[in-house]
């Protein structure tokens, strides 16, 4: 049965209401599927196939909605799938193996539960801390590193501890060093303590609240109302169109990425989302070496507590279109985020401009971008993800990462490996971060193909009779296995997206390049277990044919999984991937060596991508722009450039 509201039959896409969430997970814990007491790990919408979506007339759509439980008794996940509003089963796939991302109950009662235990709290003791009300434990995903057979089929956390001076402090200001525990999620229990030599507890403040230092107020005001429409999930800017929703574990999702070309609405994107993270650490410290959150599939940047309710005037500035979005806890009771995804249109500086100096004219047009962004907390770290949509065509993804740094105890006077002082006596280690990005092609339709472009200089000789020539080489990419890509900026390297069966104005395949901030793949050695459990960040770009149930770089269920899934698995076939509805894989990230300056808390550190159209339009597609007018934007023709003198102003 479709959905309606308030009698209108809702869009294949349109994100689920809270009843529907409800309903679903009802459905699921009384279906005889799973036991009726399971836990519920996420609940999303079970999209349509993608040729019912395209081909939508406005025809009711069946609506069906995927759980994912977890029974802590059989250790066994299930992903169920049921219709609704009925409730039908649908499919139940169970997962014995997977362990399924971490639920918010967890994370509180796996903090209690080391807090607690008598051996832990004897070592800290040792370090001279007894009060263990003053104590946080964060319990980390604990990995895979070929566990010892008696911990095979645990739901497990690798437990570190900081001491609290009092309320409102940083309690990664004062990092218990040296000690780990290892904790069975389900049980409760510490099954194994690493308690090393202690090393004195950081006394040195790590506030950051209560700034003084002000600036002059800044207003965006729109005195017209903002440009943008937003419809149950659809929304339209300029010559933008889109779907946006939030997912439990993918966070932000795009879905048919269209622009209105003149007379035509151009697809681009059917759909783009960060399809896995992973934040490995390379220092060597028993409180750090293990540490490589999967921070999509390991905990899931759209779950409760993660996902953040944004604020007017701090996350968000102008005028601001807020879309809530919906979450279900463990029991399947559906909350409601307010203001889960931000959408407005920014200034953007200049998008083009021309002085004529024989006429003594000019004519500019200012650049405005449609931004669609939400923010995730996952522990110590923030991450804000932006999609920006320009006038001229340009797509560009942007990670925005802040919060605070990782923290490792340093003796007095003291130095450690693989880490950098950020105080006399707390370190950050080294470590990466990594975005994959899936994005799903439909350039002018499902037909797609990749060229990777190198610029390279051509040899002097006959055709190049001064030397300065260069040009740019297209090679095909033709199936997966040659589709595994590594940047190179001293080449200029890009890919380009076409589709040979849509010419443009010249003659030649409509296309799209993609463009990034280049940093270093994955540093860890191939003997590594992450090599293994991370294998997209090895490289930059992966090309795969289109497949729905291949949804996340490093599999469905990271989460202590010994590594293979997603992208190695899937392109072990080597399919082809010319003229075919094809799915780019893009990984961005930073290194990060911790400065001084990173610490109490982090300014923004930024990556991302960019897709820019590269031949998809005849000309300039911002041309057609009409001039602002004041008061708006004092856009007028300049002054006469021959009249230099008389146009100059005063300076007192």
């Amino acid at each position: 049965m479709p959905s309606a509201v308030h009698g209108r039959v809702r869009h294949p896409l349109a994100p689920l209401t809270e009843q529907e969430a409800a309903a679903a997970c009802r459905a699921v814990l009384a279906s005889g599927a799973v036991e009726p007491f399971a836990r519920i790990a996420y609940c999303a919408l079970a999209e349509p196939a993608k040729q019912v979506v395209l081909g939508w007339d406005g025809t009711p759509v069946p609506r069906q909605v995927t759980v994912v439980t977890y029974e802590k008794a059989l250790g066994r996940t299930a992903v169920v799938t049921v219709g609704l509003p009925g409730g039908a089963l649908v499919s139940c796939v169970y997962a014995p193996a997977a362990q399924p991302p971490i639920m918010l109950e967890e994370w509180l009662a796996n903090a209690e539960a080391v807090r607690q235990d008598p051996d832990f709290q004897a070592a800290c003791a040792r370090r001279g801390v007894t009060d263990m009300s003053l104590v946080q434990i964060d319990p980390w995903p604990a990995g895979n590193f070929g566990l010892p057979v008696d911990h095979e089929g645990r739901r497990l956390a690798r437990c570190v501890a900081y001491v609290l001076d009092g309320p409102g402090d940083n309690a990664y200001a004062h990092p218990i060093e040296n000690l780990v525990a290892l904790l069975d999620r389900n049980t409760g229990e510490v099954i194994e303590l690493q308690d090393g030599e202690p090393i004195p507890v950081p006394r040195g403040p790590g506030r950051y609240d209560g700034g003084t230092r002000e600036l002059a107020p800044l207003e965006i005001v729109q005195t017209d109302g903002s440009g943008v429409a937003v419809d149950d999930g659809a929304v339209r800017w300029g010559p933008w169109q889109m779907r946006v929703c939030l997912h439990p574990i993918e966070g932000l999702v795009l879905h048919e990425i269209c622009y209105a070309d003149r007379d035509r609405l151009r697809p681009i994107i059917y759909r783009a989302s960060l399809s896995e993270m992973v934040v490995p650490y390379g220092s060597t410290s028993m409180n750090h070496w293990w540490k490589a959150a999967f921070d999509a599939g390991d905990v899931g940047l759209g779950m409760p507590g993660v996902i953040n309710s944004l604020t007017l005037g701090c996350d968000c500035l102008g005028d601001i279109v807020y879309l809530d979005a919906v979450v279900v806890d463990e029991d399947g009771v559906p909350a409601r985020v307010n203001n889960a995804i931000c959408v407005h249109e920014e200034d953007h500086g200049l998008l083009w401009r021309h002085a004529d100096m024989t006429a003594g004219t000019s004519e500019v047009r200012r650049s405005r971008r449609l931004v669609v962004s939400s923010i995730a907390t996952v522990g110590n770290y923030e991450y804000g993800f932006f999609w920006y949509f320009y006038l001229d065509g340009t797509i560009q993804a942007e990670v925005k990462l802040t919060g605070i740094i990782q923290t490792q105890a340093v003796a007095s006077g003291g130095t450690v490996a693989y880490a950098n002082l950020v105080t006399p006596e707390l370190a950050g280690p080294h470590h990466q971060h990594f975005f994959n990005f899936r994005l799903d092609m439909c350039l002018d339709g499902l037909s797609n193909s990749v060229y990777e472009v190198d610029a390279v200089s051509v040899p002097p000789g006959p055709d190049n009779p001064y030397g300065n020539a260069f040009v740019a080489t297209e090679t095909l990419l033709r199936t997966e296995a040659q589709a595994q890509r590594v940047a190179a900026p001293e080449k200029g390297r890009h890919w380009k997206i076409v589709n040979h069966g849509s010419l443009n104005a010249v003659g030649e395949p409509v296309a799209y390049k993609l463009t990034s901030h280049v940093g270093p793949v994955l540093l860890a050695d191939a003997s590594a277990a992450i090599s293994r459990r991370a294998a997209f960040a090895t490289k930059h770009l992966w090309v795969t044919p289109f497949d729905a149930g291949e949804r996340r770089a490093a599999g469905d269920f990271p989460n202590q999984h010994p590594g293979g899934a997603g992208l190695p698995a899937w392109t072990a076939a080597d399919r082809p991937i010319v003229n075919a509805d094809i799915t780019l894989w893009y990984t961005v990230g930073t290194t990060h060596f911790c400065r001084p300056e990173d610490w109490p808390v982090m300014p923004v550190e930024y990556t991302g991508f960019t897709l820019k159209p590269a031949g998809f339009f005849d000309r300039n597609p911002a041309i057609d722009l009409a001039p602002a007018s004041p008061p708006h934007g004092h856009c007028q023709a300049a002054p006469d450039r021959r009249d230099r003198g008389r146009s100059r102003g005063a300076t007192t």
